[in-house]
């Protein structure tokens, strides 16, 4: 019969195999999107939920979220949330476009 602990151990095991290959895919994408002083975020408004996640992540305090009205016809949703890139503080990190669930945010030239 397998031990508590057996199992536990094969857990904690498997946990850090699956976050060092979580890890390396992610370090692929952010690769491929590029980034710098060049570039600068930018939302897809129809993508993005309002979620908060890249004003949280953003260190150069640009991104505000504001208010617009719900375009569907079926909800009654007085305010709905969308995110807004502030051009000259955003420095091109790109840690806003990892951080989109939605992949609501791209990076553009300048």
């Amino acid at each position: 019969m397998t031990k508590i602990s057996d199992v536990l151990k094969r857990r904690a095991s498997e946990q850090s195999r699956i976050r060092v290959q979580l890890n390396s895919v992610r370090a692929e994408e952010e690769a491929l999107i590029k980034g710098g002083e060049d570039t600068v975020a930018w939302v897809k408004e129809e993508l993005c939920i309002g979620c908060d996640q890249c004003t949280i992540v953003c260190e150069d305090d640009a991104i505000e979220l504001y208010d617009t009205p719900l375009a569907s016809p079926i909800m009654k949703v007085d305010v709905n949330r969308k995110a807004r890139i502030l051009r000259d503080p955003c420095t091109g990190c790109k840690i806003c476009v990892l951080a989109c669930p939605t992949d609501a945010i791209i990076m553009i030239d300048r």
